[in-house]
Parts: C-alpha cells; structure tokens; sequence
C-alpha cells in the first residue's frame, strides 16, 4: 500500500475514533488530536495545534469538525480535510439517530443517567487539562499582555458576565495592535 493511502486510510480511523469516543463538546477534541497527530504521529507541533484550535474556536460551525479539518488538511492536504470531515462526522450522526430513536428508553434508564453522570465529571478534566496546556502555551511566550488576557478574560465573562464573543473580538483586536504597533517600530 502506498504511503499515502496508509495516511488517509489512519485519518479515517484515527478521525472515527476520536469522534466516537469524546464526549463533552469540541474542546475534548483537542487533547485527543494532540495524542495522535502531535505525539504519535508528528503531523504538526503544539503550537500548531494551539493555532488550528483557536481558528475551530472562531470558525463557524463545530470545534469538533473544524478541528478535524484543520488536522486532516495540515496532515494530508485537501484530501485529508475531507477524509477527516466525514469520519469526523459519522460517529454523532449514528449516535444522535439511535438515541433520537430509542430517547424515552435512554432517559428512563437509570444505568444511562449514571453513565452520563460519570462522563460529565471525566469531561471536566480533560477540559482542565486543555487549559492547563493552553496556559502553559501562553505564558512560554513570555509576552505581557497574552498572559494578561488569561486572568482578565476569565474576570470579564465569569465575574462580569461580559459575552464571550465580546471579549474574543477584544482579544483579536489587541493582538492586532500589538502586531501594528511592533511593524510600526520597526520602520
């Protein structure tokens, strides 16, 4: 088999896997993706991870999906992308069809809420655990008013209850100036 059908051949299962297996929304997404694109296989670095994130974070639609695009496509191009879309794609939809089907028997089973119970708590760690690395990140850089926005962002939407769209589109828009005002020093 050529390499590159065995590239798009792990996409598909590594991509069905992680979709399958994490439950919690988008953010999860991440800690996997680093597991098997940036550890494993070396597909990409952290900081290219960190990158793809923050864009599945401000694109429309699904972390989860875009994340998997990006992956897929920093991987093995537009094919990649694709194959990564669709397996990204295949497990929710299976999932969401048999529990829309059979919902009154999942709702009503006792063994199901306590599996969900126990998935709630799993998801917060891994949920931890991403921010501790995207925080670490961060403060790696050594840039004032990065590690500035971390505690300042958390203040504004936990303390304040300012929009998270707010506060993001504030971020963007001090990072471009500070990217202005560092081109324009150096002219």
């Amino acid at each position: 088999m050529k390499q590159s059908t065995k590239l798009y051949v792990w996409l598909l299962a590594v991509n069905l896997f992680i979709s399958a297996f994490t439950f919690g929304g988008g953010y999860i997404v991440v800690p996997m993706v680093r597991r098997f694109f940036v550890a494993k296989k070396h597909c990409f670095t952290e900081e290219d991870l960190v990158n793809m994130a923050a864009i599945a974070q401000s694109a429309p639609g699904a972390i989860a999906i875009n994340l998997s695009a990006l992956a897929g496509y920093k991987a093995a191009g537009t094919l990649g992308a694709s194959i990564s879309c669709i397996a990204a794609v295949i497990p929710p939809l299976v999932i969401l069809t048999a529990v829309s089907a059979f919902y009154k028997v999942f709702i009503s089973n006792t063994v199901i809420v306590a599996v969900l119970k126990g998935m709630e708590a799993g998801v917060a760690a891994l949920m931890v655990d991403l921010i501790i690395d995207m925080c670490s990140l961060i403060l790696k850089k050594k840039s004032l008013l990065l590690s500035a926005m971390i505690p300042l962002s958390f203040i504004a939407n936990f303390i304040l209850g300012i929009n998270v769209a707010l506060i993001l589109l504030f971020c963007c828009l001090l990072c471009i100036l500070q990217v202005l005002c560092k081109k324009g020093k150096t002219k």
